[in-house]
């Protein structure tokens, strides 16, 4: 027994400073979390390391397609590139969307995605800077914000659910993914989202509580349709949401037990 402590015995090494590529820099506020170094190394590898820059990640006035432009000459560096991307996300929440985007056509990639992805790096570009801050807060309260792009894929015409999870005034959670099915009308689309939240929401609630610092108030999600927030706590089955009877008994549940407050 001895001898097994001494060989996993654990020092002090100081304060954290990297961790998995991602450095930690220390003030008086809390530390921000940066891939400044591994950012210029994606930059670098695309050959755009003196780019210039853009002020916004993603183009507003356009969708993808799937046949959109002729394919791209080399898609063993487009596939590279997209998922070098990924990581980056983890402390860039704010590329997460166009990201999941230029993801979509990993498969067969075109010079129109490949456009995008170059449009994403001058983005990064000139915002290197950037990271995730994670400070002390006064509040402790889980707040969830959900939105779904319904019927926003000009192919599939499948949405995009999205959302945001604060821990009091700290980010701690964020996702960007299409949706697996075609959701008939917003108020699906939006719901869909919503119960993907509250999933995220009540695992964060048994991490905290595990973790000896359990959050006591309902978390709050907020949705910007009516209907969603209506369904989510009215308790009489309509024919109109049986496709999506489980996702409403899992939300209605939440709802229930005080865990989830839908607004």
């Amino acid at each position: 027994i001895a001898g097994l402590q001494g060989e996993f015995s654990m020092k002090d090494l100081g304060a954290l400073h990297h961790f998995l590529g991602m450095y930690v820099q220390h003030s008086g506020s809390g530390f921000l979390l940066s891939q400044r170094q591994y950012m210029m190394e994606i930059l670098a590898r695309s050959g755009m390391a003196d780019c210039k820059s853009c002020s916004t990640p993603v183009d507003i006035n356009r969708k993808m397609s799937a046949d959109d432009g002729p394919p791209v000459a080399d898609p063993t560096d487009y596939r590279s590139l997209a998922s070098a991307l990924q990581y980056l996300t983890f402390t860039r929440p704010d590329i997460a969307y166009v990201v999941q985007q230029v993801c979509l056509y990993m498969n067969d990639p075109r010079e129109s995605h490949l456009a995008a992805l170059k449009r994403i790096l001058r983005y990064i570009r000139g915002t290197l800077h950037l990271g995730l801050l994670i400070r002390p807060s006064v509040q402790s309260d889980l707040v969830v914000y959900s939105d779904a792009d319904w019927a926003g894929c000009p192919d599939t015409r499948r949405s995009t659910s999205g959302y945001a999870v604060f821990l009091g005034d700290n980010l701690v959670s964020w996702s960007s993914k299409c949706q697996n099915v075609v959701s008939r009308c917003s108020a699906e689309a939006e719901y869909r989202v919503v119960a993907n939240a509250v999933a995220e929401v009540s695992w964060l609630r048994q991490l905290l509580a595990e973790l000896l610092a359990p959050v006591s108030r309902a978390a709050l999600v907020y949705c910007d349709n009516i209907s969603t927030v209506y369904m989510s706590s009215n308790p009489v089955q309509h024919q109109c949401t049986k496709h999506v009877e489980n996702d409403l008994h899992f939300v209605r549940e939440r709802v229930a037990t005080g865990a989830v407050r839908a607004t």
